[in-house]
């Protein structure tokens, strides 16, 4: 899951943001309203986590703008007040979720994920290939029954992977969904990062590189 933190206390903006990094999403971060928007419009998010009260461009007028635009990232609208006038402002704005401050990383985290199984991809609570398990909410994966242990890219990847279901994917996708804008498009980490899946994930392989196309899993044996 690709995120977009906008948050103007940049404490608290970096601590979420590393903490949603470690449960394998991929986080952009912008610190007032006017960059919240620019990057809202020029990257595919899933969710934008959205201040309510920012500088540069208030949230309400950022939600506003996103939703004239057609943009399709789900948005959680967060503020300090909770009264139900500020609720149904912000859901009339197209807010598709409202999370009221302080909060805990483990309640947005649980609101990320509902928002991800509304979308119109829904995808299934564990996701599953051949005998290769993945569990996002528990960040456990399995093979056969194996557990295996990741990275938090390694997990991002493979949840990629895992929700094409067998078709290919391109690495532009993958870094687009698995990386976030502190990385360099220009490494090679995205090979790097499928070969430790392959080697972690074992024999029979499960990832299928498609020269100068893509990756895709394939059923062992095929």
């Amino acid at each position: 899951m690709r995120v977009l933190v906008v948050e103007d206390q940049q404490r608290m903006a970096d601590t979420l943001a590393r903490g949603l990094r470690r449960h394998a999403m991929a986080v952009d971060v912008a610190y007032d309203g006017i960059g919240g928007l620019e990057k809202a419009r020029s990257n595919d998010y899933d969710v934008v986590v959205l201040d309510r009260d920012l500088p540069g461009l208030h949230g309400d007028e950022v939600c506003r703008q996103l939703r004239q635009a057609q943009v399709g990232s789900r948005i959680i609208m967060v503020t300090a007040a909770s009264t139900v006038d500020d609720l149904v402002t912000g859901l009339d704005l197209g807010a598709d979720d409202y999370l009221a401050k302080p909060f805990e990383l483990a309640e947005l985290l649980a609101r990320l994920r509902a928002l991800g199984r509304r979308s119109p991809n829904v995808s299934p609570a564990v996701l599953r290939f051949g005998d290769v398990e993945l569990d996002p909410a528990a960040m456990a994966v399995s093979r056969a029954g194996r557990p295996i242990s990741l990275t938090p890219r390694e997990h991002a990847v493979l949840a990629v992977l895992l929700r094409a279901g067998g078709q290919l994917v391109s690495a532009e996708d993958l870094f687009e969904q698995a990386w976030d804008d502190r990385a360099d498009p220009f490494t090679a980490s995205v090979r790097v990062i499928v070969s430790r899946l392959r080697s972690k994930l074992g024999d029979p392989p499960l990832i299928e590189t498609v020269v100068t196309r893509g990756y895709r899993l394939v059923e062992p044996g095929t």
